[in-house]
């Protein structure tokens, strides 16, 4: 099985090679798979920026405890959740899924409405907690694609969400940033690299119930 191959490979890399970039092909592979993820409902209460900017770069660095993966890698994505899931949401998603089976939206009422009911009324901060959620979803398939490219990555929590939300204008836009990704190739300088994978065992990590 290649994936437990490509999964053993790979490892969150902490120094990467600023001159080594990620082409255009193999990033249009990640994107995919990221297009491609499994959401709840299908709504894909999301959006991804794709960091290219130098200078944005640098200003986002400076609130991610000057971590140098934000510069250094390839692409930067910023994994960013709605802050309001409301009707428009569910609509243009049931329009979206008419068009693309090609089947009368009639057929979609009944699921719109069930969404409907279930999230709407939710209190804004549920509503961001669930889209939050579901962005390490994509997460987790950008992970693999890229492993399955020998591409680089280093997930990463540690930055200042509110400071990335006020410099890339994302309040403006209903969106918050919930994690993040750089991508791009390890530097031979990385000692990660050549430590152990550290997981737990099957037995200890699984139970059978």
């Amino acid at each position: 099985m290649e994936l437990i191959k490509n999964l053993e490979w790979r490892y969150a890399t902490k120094k990467f090679d600023s001159t080594k970039k990620v082409t255009e092909t193999d990033l249009k592979k990640i994107m995919d798979a990221v297009r491609l993820s499994a959401s709840s409902y299908g709504l894909q209460a999301y959006k991804i920026l794709l960091i290219e900017n130098p200078e944005v770069r640098k200003k986002l660095q400076e609130v991610s405890w000057d971590q140098p993966q934000i510069t250094d890698s390839s692409h930067l994505f910023v994994f960013c959740n709605y802050n309001q899931v409301d009707n428009s949401v569910i609509d243009t998603y049931i329009d979206l899924t008419a068009t693309t089976k090609g089947i009368d939206i009639a057929y979609l009422q009944q699921f719109a409405d069930f969404m409907k009911s279930s999230l709407v009324d939710q209190t804004n901060e549920n509503k961001k907690i669930w889209t939050s959620k579901q962005t390490y979803i994509a997460l987790a398939n950008l992970l693999s694609a890229a492993a399955e490219l020998r591409i680089d990555t280093c997930p990463m929590e540690g930055f200042d969400a509110a400071a990335y939300n006020e410099i890339l204008g994302l309040n403006e836009k209903g969106l918050s940033a919930a994690v993040i990704a750089a991508v791009g190739y390890r530097s031979n300088e990385d000692e990660t690299q050549f430590t152990a994978k550290v997981r737990k065992p099957l037995d200890l990590l699984f139970e059978r119930v």
